[in-house]
């Protein structure tokens, strides 16, 4: 009898387990959303999207707003799509975080002040200003033979931060070849001085060692400006040494976007 008494506790407590265990899962999956945001579908929870009161989303989760639906039942706005994963992103982390070469500024102001995020519209106005004033400062880097400043490569962009990204990259590529020599060449704001340049039948070279050991050339720094430029979706304006006959020759690079 007690046996029995013990199963039917036990089968009890089992049942009411699962019971409070089914009940929490149901809570869960009413507090997420799906969202159809210009036929692209975001499933997030409802206190991500009621994060900023009188929002245009915490309007529509608290039935202040009415708001069309889909085919299947989900939440339809007919906003930019793609652009939405930024607004999203935005009640998730609280801070605006954008993709290196992020373009669209213009268009995720608007869409921020669509959705009535004036914390996001401020700071996404603010970004944009100060690429506006950026771009209308021309930055240079110097890379020069410390004795003869004639000889060397001059690279010219709007863009400081390129500047910046691409000095780090040369600093990088000459220091991976000095083979122990750092201080064969010096780094201030916006010069890279080498120690020493040499003209060889093949080109200049950067010779760093006692029993000149080939160690870089100019053509090889000016490849890696290249790249690096192309793949942050700069295009080279011109050769501002077109008297040199090609870009492998020219004294100087000036990269635009």
């Amino acid at each position: 009898m007690e046996r029995k008494s013990n199963r039917r506790a036990k089968e009890s407590e089992e049942k009411h387990g699962a019971s409070e265990g089914s009940e929490q899962d149901k809570d869960y999956t009413t507090s997420l959303v799906t969202l159809n945001v210009g036929g692209y579908l975001y499933i997030t929870q409802k206190q991500t999207l009621t994060k900023y009161p009188d929002s245009f989303l915490e309007g529509i989760i608290n039935g202040k707003i009415m708001c069309p639906f889909d085919a299947d039942g989900h939440y339809f706005i007919d906003r930019d799509g793609l652009l939405f994963r930024h607004i999203l992103n935005f009640l998730r982390n609280g801070e605006l975080l954008l993709p290196e070469g992020f373009r669209e500024n213009q268009l995720l102001a608007h869409e921020a002040d669509f959705f009535q995020l004036k914390v996001l519209s401020d700071a996404v106005k603010s970004k944009w200003e100060k690429e506006q004033l950026a771009s209308r400062e021309t930055t240079f880097l110097e890379i020069t033979d410390s004795h003869d400043r004639s000889q060397g490569l001059r690279i010219f962009c709007n863009a400081p931060d390129f500047i910046a990204k691409i000095k780090s990259r040369i600093v990088l590529v000459s220091k991976s070849r000095l083979d122990g020599f750092p201080e064969e060449f010096s780094v201030s704001s916006n010069i890279i001085q080498f120690k020493y340049f040499i003209k060889s039948e093949n080109g200049t070279r950067l010779v760093l060692k006692e029993d000149n050991t080939f160690v870089c050339t100019l053509e090889t720094l000016k490849f890696e400006a290249i790249m690096m430029a192309l793949k942050c979706g700069f295009r080279l304006l011109t050769s501002l040494d077109c008297s040199k006959g090609s870009i492998v020759h020219s004294d100087a690079l000036h990269f635009i976007k």
